[in-house]
């Protein structure tokens, strides 16, 4: 990932202005160590700090087109940019950057060419012809961007809210799917895909269509000229990303460069579930395997720097974030700077423990389109965020658009979570994978309880963060809290920790309204703790919250999931040679 900042229409061209352009730019370096660019055109500046991870010899930013009357600065990844060069014969490029096609295409479309990009990107257009500019986000929000306004009339644009916080009178998220038009004057939405009214679908599942949609959507996503590898927790996602690109790395380009061999990543306490599941997948899959440990006290005193980092105080983000950010800086040491993730499966298809309590079709799909319309709050900004932060950039493959509508587009009874019926969280994906011929995972691992990644890397971690938290944080302040915190007041001590760290880096009011609140349990939105009343005692974003459904809940029982007797599913129909057999 790289840093992109710009500052449009400040009236103001000075020698000093640029200073502080470049000044504030510097702040996001982390993110993009490997060439810094700055292109200025009168008040208007566009600032680019690059993570060379496509054409690293000549992809150097701001990028133009033919006669550079059209400038461009871009966080992100085209994933279809050879087809798009194809659409653009009577185009001449400049690099072979997949990022190129962005200032051509806006040359010969106008501003309706973003729905035309497949993939991860943030970017700021100049038209130097009218001084014109436009702005645009990824549908999901994978790529972080904000949006800020000075007393001058100037707009701000950046891709972390600590390169504008302190010149923009107001500043906040930028909305993922939408552009910016400085003709139209305000956003418009370009990505508005059928899930997105949130009336409820009915198309039949067909656990093909499943497995070929995020097949190709890894693949796609194994563009790449620099080294790579994957994160394997060793959960239903990190392991099915791992077990596609296994399959499929050989032959392709960047087999060719760095070798067929797929590198693996893992982090955790000592003994944690993750560690010893990743560990087996790794085995299994035969990758070259890299097990990272930290300690309680590392995490914590890591905590700034990650607040710092990922400029949030949301409590399930930190506690996720921190262990991603310690095995970003081990993974970036090794010499790899890209690395493909798990994130969104759990959203797309209910894979989170509260899900078990939704009580119908209608209420699942709903808390769904919710949960995926929320990432770039929650899971896309830890993802971004805690590996930028040394220069590595993640990819998503859950959350490619092919995928997401694909997935989105089945009637969600079959996404329901049915223990009677043997089919557990996220059944329709576990079982687009079951494989009896060419396994792709152990049965096990296949059909493995979620964990969600703050828990996976060890259980004793979320307990010693409350610990220290506790011992940080008195029964004094927090009985003052609504009057110091009136907005999202935190109503526990590791979420009034959180939020005293926040506040002395991003004090502004703008930046903690960046932050979602509300109530929540077991990753759950507000609306969805109304599925069960004895939540509302138990409010914590860890998975071990969701009592009665997790192995390992809060309340010390050891609450199983009931299990039917051992026997292939046979109510939705099946691909030839395949059943779903629940292993105990």
């Amino acid at each position: 990932m790289c840093g992109i900042l710009a500052v449009l229409g400040c009236s103001d061209d000075s020698q000093a202005k640029r200073v502080r352009v470049l000044e504030l730019s510097r702040r996001l370096r982390h993110r993009g160590p490997d060439w810094s660019g700055l292109y200025q055109n009168g008040d208007n500046y566009l600032a680019h700090q690059r993570l060379a991870v496509i054409d690293p010899a000549s992809g150097d930013q701001p990028l133009f087109n033919e006669d550079k009357t059209i400038v461009v600065t871009v966080n992100g990844e085209i994933y279809n940019h050879e087809e798009l060069r194809k659409r653009l014969k009577n185009h001449k490029f400049r690099t072979g950057s997949d990022c190129d096609v962005i200032a051509h295409l806006y040359e010969e479309y106008g501003v309706d060419f973003v729905d035309m990009l497949d993939g991860i990107f943030s970017f700021v257009l100049l038209d130097t012809r009218d001084n014109s500019f436009m702005v645009a986000r990824d549908a999901i929000g994978v790529t972080p961007l904000y949006i800020g306004w000075g007393l001058d009339g100037s707009v701000w644009i950046s891709s972390e809210m600590k390169g504008l916080n302190d010149d923009c009178e107001h500043f906040e998220t930028f909305p993922p799917g939408h552009f910016y038009s400085s003709k139209l004057g305000g956003f418009k939405q370009w990505y508005n895909p059928p899930w997105f009214n949130e009336s409820v679908p009915s198309k039949p599942y067909e656990p093909l269509a499943i497995r070929r949609a995020f097949e190709n959507a890894v693949i796609k996503r194994l563009m790449t000229d620099v080294p790579f590898g994957v994160l394997l927790s060793g959960g239903l996602d990190s392991s099915l990303v791992a077990s596609i690109t296994a399959r499929h790395l050989a032959g392709t380009k960047a087999a060719k460069q760095w070798g067929p061999q797929l590198h693996s990543f893992c982090v955790g306490l000592e003994g944690s579930p993750d560690l010893k599941a990743g560990k087996e997948v790794a085995e299994y899959l035969g990758t070259v395997h890299h097990e990272f440990h930290f300690s309680v006290q590392d995490g914590i005193d890591a905590i700034e720097d990650v607040i710092y980092h990922v400029e949030t105080y949301d409590v399930t983000t930190i506690r996720a974030s921190t262990p991603m950010f310690l095995m970003s800086r081990k993974i970036k040491s090794l010499g790899v700077k890209m690395v493909l993730s798990g994130e969104g499966s759990d959203e797309i298809f209910g894979g989170y423990l509260y899900f078990h309590k939704a009580p119908n079709k209608q209420e699942f799909h709903q808390e769904t389109c919710r949960k995926i319309k929320a990432l770039h709050k929650y899971d896309c900004l830890r993802a971004n965020k805690s590996t930028s932060a040394f220069g590595l950039e993640a990819r998503v493959p859950f959350l490619d658009k092919d995928f997401i509508n694909t997935a989105m587009s089945l009637d969600p009874e079959c996404k329901m979570i049915k223990p009677e019926e043997g089919r557990i969280e996220k059944w329709v994906l576990r079982r687009a994978f079951d494989d009896e011929e060419r396994p792709y995972l152990p049965k096990h691992i296949l059909y493995r309880q979620k964990e969600q990644f703050s828990d996976g890397v060890g259980y004793s971690w979320i307990d010693g963060l409350k610990d220290h938290a506790g011992q940080n944080v008195n029964d004094k302040m927090m009985s003052n809290a609504a009057h110091i915190f009136p907005h999202n007041t935190p109503n526990t001590k590791e979420a009034y920790y959180y939020r005293m760290i926040f506040e002395r880096f991003f004090p502004q009011n703008s930046a903690r309204l960046t932050v979602p609140g509300g109530a929540t349990v077991a990753c759950s939105t507000a609306k969805a703790v109304e599925w069960d009343a004895s939540w509302s005692n138990n409010m914590d974003p860890s998975g071990r919250a969701a009592i009665g459904v997790h192995l390992s809940a809060y309340d010390g029982k050891n609450v199983a999931l009931p299990m039917p007797p051992l026997k292939a599913i046979d109510d939705m129909p099946m691909m030839m040679g395949q059943g779903v057999v629940i292993q105990t």
